[in-house]
């Protein structure tokens, strides 16, 4: 009851809080304005056959556009002008993240504030560019439905590819705004919500199979089960972080003598990588079935027919792609070298290893050991779910992909949320006030 009314507490004080007040508000627009989008359908495409070619999608596994519309909340299944939605604008970031990897003079411009904006204007226009060949290619595909549009030619596919990258930059700059004026992460915040609107239709189809029969009582137990048990287990390791214990002397004021080192931690998180190897390994693996669909090659069917979901072959090179992706990001979005400098530039270091290149590579040491037990885990995660629905003969999956987004995005919201109330001396959500990463606070981080 106490929890309860402490819960209640903080709520109250999250409007007692102008600035956090006016964030929430703000987003809760853009967000509106995203979901108004949803209902504009690009012209000159009939949505009913457009959709039911997801919907068979869908049973057979998904594929990569399956995953697609996961992400644009169904506006891709129903051509809306919407449709490419923040995927280009990530496209496009996860490419200049690879390029600051292997390029020194991207890596130095990302560490520069007017080579940020150079590289944040680089991102904006390979916008531009994936969005304009998602959106043709999305015009050729839609041409390759029988039925699905009824004057096909080359005005329909400029047209198409002309509506659906405004609506990819206009989405890009609802996010940016997000980012900047609102609360959160933008580009994840529009996919978190892309997701979360799917989810009580999905709750009503769930109870739909159970009455017609499809899905059977003890099925719907331990498939609900099961995703209690994913949650938690996805929050776990979200929060999870190995702490390495870091000291930094201080110098009195009074005789400019050295003190007893201050203590601290460097939490390095175990699922540093996120969903991106997910991703990465299923938009990989689907590439035969698609070279498939539009070749109409014999073979090629016969070895997209290997990597159907639910079979041995997909579930092993499943299983290898996201063990390579997840070392493969990690690698890119953390650099131990940078952080060994910044630490010798404060003066501080690890207890027993020498700063600088010792430094580097014994935090390199460790974020290599705990990043197997979040690749394993990322492993389970995505596939655990298509096992699931092969054992019980469930008719769908449900996603451990959307439930990572979902949790990791909710997390950092709430994360930022209580950082704006305890600046106003507010309690926070949680006891004490905080999100812990085991014993340290949480800091926000992107999709």
């Amino acid at each position: 009851m106490a929890q309860t009314n402490a819960a209640a507490q903080a709520v109250s004080n999250v409007f007692k809080t102008p600035e956090l007040k006016d964030k929430i508000l703000f987003t809760l627009l853009c967000l509106f304005i995203y979901r108004v989008g949803a209902h504009v359908t690009a012209p000159g495409v009939d949505v009913v056959a457009l959709t039911d070619f997801f919907r068979n999608q869908s049973q057979s596994g998904g594929g990569l556009l399956g995953l697609y519309d996961l992400f644009t909340g169904g506006q891709l299944s129903r051509a809306t002008v919407f449709a490419l939605g923040i995927m280009p604008y990530i496209s496009a970031s996860i490419f200049v993240q690879i390029a600051g990897a292997v390029m020194p003079q991207v890596e130095k411009m990302q560490k520069d504030e007017e080579g940020r904006k150079k590289i944040n204007q680089w991102t904006r226009y390979g916008t531009i560019v994936l969005a304009a060949v998602q959106g043709w290619g999305f015009a050729l595909f839609t041409e390759s439905l029988q039925g699905a549009i009824a004057h096909p030619g080359f005005a329909f596919r400029l047209e198409t590819t002309f509506f659906l990258t405004t609506g990819a930059m206009f989405v890009m700059w609802l996010g940016e705004m997000i980012t900047e004026k609102g609360l959160g992460n933008g580009a994840s915040l529009l996919i978190f919500f892309s997701i979360v609107e799917r989810i009580w239709p999905g709750i009503m189809q769930t109870f739909r199979f159970v009455t017609t029969g499809a899905i059977g009582t003890f099925s719907l137990v331990v498939l609900a089960a099961l995703m209690v048990a994913i949650v938690a287990a996805i929050v776990a390791i979200t929060m999870a972080a190995r702490r390495i214990l870091i000291q930094i002397p201080q110098r009195t004021m009074a005789r400019g003598r050295m003190r007893e080192a201050a203590r601290s931690f460097i939490p390095l998180r175990i699922n540093t990588a996120g969903v991106m190897p997910i991703v990465f390994a299923q938009s990989i693996i689907v590439v035969p079935g698609a070279f498939a669909q539009f070749s109409h090659n014999p073979t090629a069917q016969r070895m997209a027919e290997l990597f159907n979901p639910g079979t041995v072959w997909y579930l092993i090179a499943s299983a290898i792609l996201i063990l390579f992706f997840t070392y493969f990001y990690t690698s890119i979005i953390f650099n131990p070298i940078d952080l060994a400098e910044n630490l010798k530039k404060q003066g501080g270091f690890i207890p027993g290893v020498k700063p600088g290149a010792k430094t580097a590579e014994y935090i390199d040491q460790v974020v290599s050991r705990i990043t197997f037990p979040g690749a394993i885990f990322l492993t389970i995660v995505a596939l655990l779910p298509v096992v699931i629905a092969e054992a019980i003969n469930v008719p769908f999956a449900f996603g451990g992909t959307s439930l990572l987004i979902v949790v990791g995005v909710a997390l950092d919201t709430l994360a930022q949320m209580q950082q704006h109330l305890l600046l106003r001396k507010y309690d926070g959500f949680m006891k004490k006030g905080r999100i812990k990463f085991r014993g340290r606070q949480q800091t926000s981080s992107g999709f």
